[in-house]
């Protein structure tokens, strides 16, 4: 005969007489578990022989990073990871450090020196599914990053403000093999754009923007540059902005032109106010 025994009072009645507790099951005996029951035992008895010291269950289990991996797609970095349970998970702050000083500089000095820094720094946040059984996939891509190794940490974070670090992995994007002028982004754009490029080998480089007559809007790059990948800003806001001042210009379609040695490469750019 089938016997089911139910945990719950069993349970509540060790926990309130007793530090740890003993279960004994004779052979034969069927037991009925159901989904996401919490059973602890101090000691294992089956069939008059001891099988070990039972195991202590201090609450939920906690939230369980199965995989954590980076791809690197170009000029950026997408990271994967896998949980395959979760606890009062609030979320994920992605972490990044540079390996070494990066061989491109940023046009923003500000954002070179944060990426340049030899701690960790929070660069983006992901939330959490909070309890789950089951298996979750996230994804986090990160395209500040020029040539060079980088390495990422998780920072998982409970709903109670209590947080744990990942192993940290690394990305090398070491030198690209071509030239390239990516597609600025975003375009449309206003008040900001970024135009990213690669180079194989240090080149002279030089940058401008045009109208779609063909005038001459504005030079952002026209100097010797290193190897690696490198990316400058484009800004239609008043004042002085990095990589150039578009506050004077009225919506519409521009040309951005590069040359740098042998390459040349046009791309079109949309500015709406």
């Amino acid at each position: 005969m089938k016997t089911i025994i139910t945990f719950l009072l069993m349970i509540v009645t060790s926990s309130l007489n007793y530090s740890q507790s003993s279960i004994v099951f004779d052979a034969g005996t069927d037991i009925e578990v159901g989904t996401g029951a919490d059973v602890s035992a101090g000691t294992i008895t089956v069939n008059g022989t001891h099988s070990g010291g039972g195991t202590f269950n201090n609450g939920p289990l906690p939230v369980e990073l199965v995989s954590f991996n980076a791809i690197i797609v170009k000029d950026k970095v997408e990271l994967k990871w896998q949980t395959s349970t979760e606890v009062n998970n609030y979320g994920f702050e992605v972490e990044r450090k540079a390996g070494s000083l990066q061989s491109a500089v940023s046009s923003n000095p500000e954002s070179f020196r944060k990426i340049s820094s030899n701690q960790f720094e929070k660069i983006g946040f992901v939330h959490g599914q909070g309890n789950s059984n089951s298996p979750k996939e996230y994804s986090f891509v990160d395209d500040a990053v020029f040539s060079g190794k980088y390495f990422y940490r998780l920072k998982q974070i409970d709903n109670d403000g209590k947080y744990e670090y990942s192993e940290a992995i690394e990305a090398d994007l070491g030198t690209p093999k071509e030239f390239n002028l990516s597609q600025n982004y975003p375009n449309p754009f206003n008040p900001m754009t970024t135009i990213k490029f690669a180079l194989p080998e240090a080149s002279k480089v030089n940058l401008k923007v045009y109208s779609v007559m063909g005038e001459e809007v504005v030079e952002l790059v026209n100097e010797e540059k290193p190897a690696g990948f490198h990316q400058v800003e484009f800004s239609a806001r008043g004042g002085s902005a990095p990589g150039g001042n578009a506050s004077k210009l009225s919506s519409g379609i521009y040309f951005y032109e590069i040359n740098a040695g042998k390459f040349r490469s046009i791309k079109k750019m949309l500015l709406i106010k």
